[in-house]
């Protein structure tokens, strides 16, 4: 079955860095878009980052361009977000998801940004 399992979250100062990993399985990994989406309480999720199949197109949130940098191991079925310049406002659970005829969820990471 179709499996996407966050890791890498945790507690970090302003300014620090955190790399989030998700590892696929359950399909053809290397097939599909994937995304980085970010939600706190009561807000709705929003969209952080998304990369093509091939790893050659990225697309970017405002907010995170020029920090966060979103990439791909089709070798591994693994995706990555390196998260530099960590702010407050990043503070958030990260989840990555893929269309596969609905969106499938991980179960999220949480990322804790302290000022």
């Amino acid at each position: 079955q179709v499996q996407l399992v966050e890791s890498g979250g945790g507690l970090v100062q302003t300014g620090g860095s955190l790399r989030l990993s998700c590892a696929a399985s359950g399909f053809t990994f290397s097939s599909y878009t994937m995304s980085w989406y970010r939600q706190t309480p009561g807000k709705e999720r929003e969209l952080v980052a998304t990369i093509y199949s091939t790893g050659g197109t990225t697309n970017y949130a405002d907010s995170v361009k020029g920090r966060f940098t979103i990439s791909r191991d089709n070798a591994k079925n693994t995706l990555y977000l390196q998260m530099n310049s960590l702010k407050p406002e990043d503070t958030a659970v990260y989840y990555c998801t893929t269309f596969l005829g609905l969106w499938r969820w991980g179960q999220g990471t949480q990322v804790t940004v302290s000022s």
